[in-house]
C-alpha cells in the first residue's frame, strides 16, 4: 500500500541505507558505480546495489537509482548495459537529468518509473506539463521554488511532485552550474562537483563607502568571505505547509555524509511527518530538542527554510568560516548507533515444524502482510523422519536448529511444532530446511519486483554514418548575444554581423520594435534572448508585454529554459526556436528530444571537446545546423540568490560587481532585477580565435559570439579579430590578454 506521504532518504552507501530503513525511510536513493550525481560517494558496485534492491523490497520499501547526469555520446551504449541488471531486479525508479537518457529508459524498460530530477531546473507547471507527457512519473521540484509555485504545477499537472526539506543546498539553480566545471574539469552535471561555492570569495569594495550605513551597522563588510555558503536546509516547522501545497516525497539531501546523520535525520522527520498525518495540523509542534539534535548531526552555521516563503536572503548565507572543532553530543550519537546504524533489521516469520515418524520433515512458512504480497506461504520438505534409536528428540531440540536464522533477512516471531512419535532428524538436515525454506520464501517475496527481458530491450548499438567527401559548404554565420543596450551601435555597425540577439535582461520591452526596426535596417536579422530562469516574475512580464512581444518582429527565439517552451504554446508565438547551450544536448537522444519539443536549432554544448563534439555531430541529425560559441564569458552561475543584497542591500536596479576568488581571479557578478536572479560569469572569457581550423571541421551553421560586461571599444576590437579570423582567413592576434580555451580542447571528466 502507497504510504500518504513518502519520506526519501539519501543512501551514499549500504551502511546509509541500511540505517534509513531502520530510521523509518519509506524509500531511498542511491546511485550505482557510474552515471550518478555524486561520483564521490561510497556508492556501492553492481552486486550490492543488486543486493540493496532487495533488501529494501523485503522490507517494504523502495528504492530509487540516481542516473541524474548528463551523459556523453559514446557512454550510451554502456548506460543501457548498466541499467539492465538494476531493471530485472525490480528497481524501482531511476531519477535522471538527461533527456537523452530519459528517452532510452522509456524505449527500452517502458515499465520503469523515471523521476526527473531537480539538475533539469524543473520550475514551472509547463515543463512538468511536458515531463508528464514524455513518460515522467514524479518531478523534482528545484530548490527554489515557493509554496505558492509548487502548489500551482501540482494543481495544473496530474503527477508526484518530490522537494528537498533537509540537507545542503546549492546556490545555483541544479543544472545551471558550470562553475566546478570551468574551473577545474569537474563538471556538476556530470556528478564531479568540487564545491567551488563554499570556498571564500572577497567583493570588490564591500565595506567601502558605497556600502550603506544601513548595511555596515547590520555587519555587512568585506571580513564575511563565503558569500556563496548557504546554509543547511531545515522544514521541520512548515512541514505541513510544505505537505498541503502538494509535495508526496519529502527528499533528505546527504549522500555525502554518514550512516549516523542518515538515521538521526530520518528518524525525526519521521516522528513529524507521523505526528502531522495522526493529529493534523492544529496539534503539530516541534520539540527544539529535535532542532538541536538535527544541528549537532551538522551544521553549517545554523538552518533556514530555504525559499519555500522567501525568494532569497542574506540570512539564508552562513559567512563565516565553519569552526574547525566542536563538542559533540556523544549520548546522541551512540543512540544512533546502536538503534539504526548498526542494528539487524529482519522481517517477522511464523514457522510451523512438523515431524511425523516416517514421513518427511516439512517447515512451514508464513509472512506478515506487505506492499505487493498480500499472504505469503512457503512449505518446504526434508528427510524422511528417522525412528529414534535411543532417546527421541525433544522439542527444543528439534526447533534449536530451525530458530537459527543468523545473518538472513528473517526472524521467527512464532515457532510452533507438532511432533509425532517417536522421531529423530539430524541436526544438517533442519539446518537445510532452514536454509531451504528462507531462500524460496525470499524468492517468493521478490518475485513480483523482478522483470523479464522485453522484446524492446536489446544492446544499443552506435552506427556512425561514412564520412561524405568534403564539399563546398556556406560560411557560418556570426550571431551576436548582447545583454546591454550600450553595445548596440557596435554591433549593429559591424559588417561582418548576420544576427543580433537582444538579451531580455538588459533590454526591456519598451526598446524592442526599435531595436529590432534598427538591426533590419543595418541589414541584421534580431533574435530575442528570453531569461534563463523562467517564474513568476518572467511570466508575469512577458504577459504584460505580450502585445510588444508579437508586434517587434523578431526572426527568432532564443530559450533557455523548457519552461519558456510549454509558455511560447500557450501563448501562440509561432517564431523559430533556438536552444541554448544550457539545454544540454550531449548526446543525439537529447538532442532528438529537444528537436521533437520545436527546436529549429541546438547550441553545442560547452562540456565537450571538440573530438566529443566531431562524433556528436556525425550522429546527430538534430545538429546539421548547430550553432557554437566561439567566444564570451560564459554563465558560470545562475542563482535565486543575490550577491549585491548580500553585500549592500537590494535596490531593484541591475548592474555588475566583481567577486575575487582565492586566486586572485574576479568574477563579473550581474543582477538581473528584471526577473530577479543573478549570473555569475567565468571571469576568462572563452575564445576559438586561432582554433579556425578545428573550428571549420565541425561545420556549425552559426558562430556565437557572446558580450556581457564588455564596452563598445572591446566589442569593436572583438568583432574585427573574429571576422578577420573566421570570415577573411587572416591571422590576427586576440584583442585580450587573458583568456581559455574552455572545454574545447579538454573536456570534461
Amino acid at each position: 500500500m502507497k504510504p500518504q506521504v513518502e519520506i526519501l532518504a539519501p543512501a551514499g552507501s549500504m551502511e546509509s541505507m541500511v540505517a534509513a530503513i531502520n530510521a523509518g525511510a519509506d524509500a531511498v536513493y542511491m546511485g550505482g558505480s557510474r552515471f550518478g550525481a555524486r561520483a564521490y560517494a561510497d556508492n556501492p558496485q553492481e552486486d550490492d546495489l543488486l543486493k540493496a534492491i532487495d533488501y529494501v523490497h523485503l522490507h517494504g520499501r523502495k528504492l530509487y537509482m540516481t542516473v541524474n547526469t548528463l551523459v556523453k555520446e559514446g557512454e550510451m551504449e554502456q548506460l543501457l548495459e548498466f541499467l539492465r541488471p538494476y531493471y530485472r531486479q525490480g528497481l524501482d525508479a531511476a531519477i535522471v537529468q538527461d533527456l537523452g537518457v530519459f528517452s532510452l529508459i522509456r524505449e527500452y524498460f517502458p515499465d520503469l518509473f523515471v523521476h526527473a530530477s531537480t539538475q533539469m531546473t524543473v520550475t514551472g507547471y509547463r515543463f512538468a506539463r511536458i515531463l508528464k507527457e514524455m513518460g515522467a512519473s514524479r518531478v523534482v521540484t528545484a530548490r527554489e521554488l515557493s509554496l505558492e509555485e509548487i502548489a500551482r504545477i501540482r494543481k495544473q499537472v496530474d503527477i508526484e511532485i518530490e522537494s528537498f526539506v533537509h540537507g545542503a543546498l546549492c546556490y545555483c539553480y541544479s543544472g545551471q552550474c558550470l562553475l566546478s566545471s570551468l574551473i577545474g574539469g569537474r563538471s556538476g552535471n556530470r556528478g564531479r562537483c568540487a564545491q567551488p561555492c563554499r570556498l571564500p570569495y572577497t567583493a570588490e569594495h564591500a565595506g567601502g563607502p558605497d556600502v550603506p550605513k544601513s548595511a555596515r551597522r547590520a555587519g555587512r563588510t568585506n571580513n564575511e568571505e563565503y558569500l556563496m555558503n548557504l546554509k543547511d536546509l531545515c522544514t521541520l516547522d512548515i512541514l505541513p505547509d510544505i505537505l498541503e501545497a502538494g509535495v508526496y516525497s519529502l527528499k533528505i539531501e546527504g549522500r555525502m555524509k554518514s550512516p549516523r546523520y542518515t538515521a538521526g535525520v530520518v528518524h525525526i522527520y519521521r516522528k513529524y511527518v507521523d505526528r502531522y498525518l495522526a493529529q493534523g495540523r492544529d496539534s503539530y509542534h516541534v520539540e527544539p530538542a529535535d532542532k538541536r539534535a538535527l544541528l549537532e548531526l551538522f551544521d553549517r552555521g545554523g538552518f533556514t527554510e530555504g525559499y519555500y516563503k522567501k525568494h532569497n536572503g542574506r540570512n539564508m548565507i552562513a559567512p563565516g568560516k565553519k569552526p574547525a572543532f566542536r563538542e559533540v553530543d556523544q549520548e546522541l550519537f551512540d543512540y544512533l548507533d546502536r538503534e539504526y546504524v548498526n542494528k539487524k533489521s529482519q522481517r517477522p516469520v511464523k514457522a510451523r515444524l512438523v515431524v511425523r515418524e516416517g514421513e518427511p520433515v516439512c517447515l512451514e512458512l508464513e509472512t506478515d502482510c506487505r506492499p505487493k504480497v498480500n499472504a505469503c506461504k512457503v512449505c518446504v520438505s526434508g528427510a524422511v523422519v528417522q525412528t529414534a534409536k535411543n532417546q527421541p528428540m525433544t522439542r527444543e531440540g528439534l526447533l534449536k536448529p530451525i530458530n537459527k536464522t543468523g545473518e538472513s533477512h528473517f526472524y521467527f516471531s512464532e515457532l510452533e511444532a507438532e511432533i509425532s512419535g517417536s522421531c529423530f532428524v539430524p541436526v544438517r538436515e533442519l539446518n537445510k530446511l532452514r536454509r531451504e525454506g528462507l531462500g524460496i520464501l525470499e524468492k517468493k517475496l521478490l518475485e513480483p519486483y523482478c522483470r523479464e527481458r522485453t522484446e524492446k530491450e536489446k544492446v544499443l548499438e552506435t552506427v556512425w554514418e561514412e564520412e561524405k567527401a568534403s564539399e563546398a559548404v556556406p560560411r557560418p554565420r556570426l550571431h551576436v548575444f548582447l545583454e546591454e543596450p550600450a553595445g548596440l551601435a557596435a554591433v549593429l555597425a559591424h559588417p561582418d554581423v548576420d544576427e543580433i540577439c537582444l538579451d531580455a535582461c538588459g533590454f526591456g520591452a519598451e526598446s524592442w520594435k526599435k531595436a529590432a526596426a534598427e538591426c533590419r535596417k543595418a541589414g541584421k536579422a534580431c533574435g530575442l534572448i528570453l531569461p534563463h530562469i523562467f517564474r513568476q516574475k518572467a511570466e508575469q512580464y512577458f504577459v504584460k508585454h505580450m502585445r510588444e512581444l508579437r508586434e517587434a518582429g523578431f526572426d527568432e527565439l532564443i530559450l533557455r529554459s523548457l519552461e519558456e517552451a510549454g509558455f511560447l504554446r500557450e501563448q501562440g508565438i509561432a517564431l523559430p526556436w533556438v536552444f541554448d547551450a544550457n539545454l544540454y544536448g550531449m548526446n543525439r537522444r537529447a538532442c532528438a528530444v529537444m528537436k521533437d519539443m520545436g527546436a529549429a536549432r541546438l547550441t553545442l554544448p560547452v562540456e565537450q571537446n571538440e573530438k566529443e563534439l566531431t562524433k556528436l555531430i556525425k550522429s546527430s541529425e538534430a545538429l546539421k545546423s548547430a550553432e557554437l560559441i566561439v567566444y564570451g564569458h560564459l554563465p558560470a552561475m545562475v542563482s535565486a540568490q543575490c550577491i549585491r543584497q548580500t553585500i549592500k542591500e537590494c535596490t531593484g536596479q541591475p548592474g555588475v560587481m566583481l567577486i575575487k576568488d582565492r586566486a586572485g581571479k574576479r568574477l563579473p557578478v550581474k543582477n538581473h532585477c528584471r526577473f530577479c536572479y543573478n549570473t555569475i560569469y567565468n571571469p576568462d572569457p572563452l575564445s576559438l580565435l586561432g582554433m579556425e581550423a578545428q573550428v571549420g571541421r565541425l561545420d556549425p551553421a552559426v558562430l556565437r559570439i557572446s558580450f556581457t560586461t564588455e564596452t563598445p571599444g572591446e566589442i569593436e576590437a572583438v568583432l574585427n579579430a573574429y571576422g578577420d579570423c573566421f570570415r577573411r582567413g587572416m591571422n590576427t592576434s586576440a584583442p585580450f590578454r587573458e583568456f581559455t580555451r574552455g572545454h574545447f580542447k579538454r573536456g570534461v571528466e
